[in-house]
């Protein structure tokens, strides 16, 4: 297995501007898969998928609010 240092050091450029990584954050706090996903396309919007990015946030933040708090079903 490879050193966790340089399995951090992998990704895509987008992150790679960011002083942690969005994954580093996401695994080192134990977040929920839909959560997970709302920190990183809010991260790259700017970056990568502009608006698609915010959509698919927004998406998960649905997912969230229908799984913990009963909202839209």
């Amino acid at each position: 297995m490879k050193e966790k240092k340089t399995l951090w050091k992998k990704g895509s450029q987008h992150y790679k501007i960011f002083k942690i990584q969005p994954s580093q954050f996401i695994n080192a706090n134990k977040l929920q898969f839909a959560e997970g996903n709302v920190i990183k396309y809010i991260c790259r919007h700017p970056h990568k998928g502009k608006k698609e990015d915010i959509l698919k946030a927004i998406h998960y933040c649905e997912m969230i609010l229908e799984r913990d708090y009963n909202v839209g079903k």
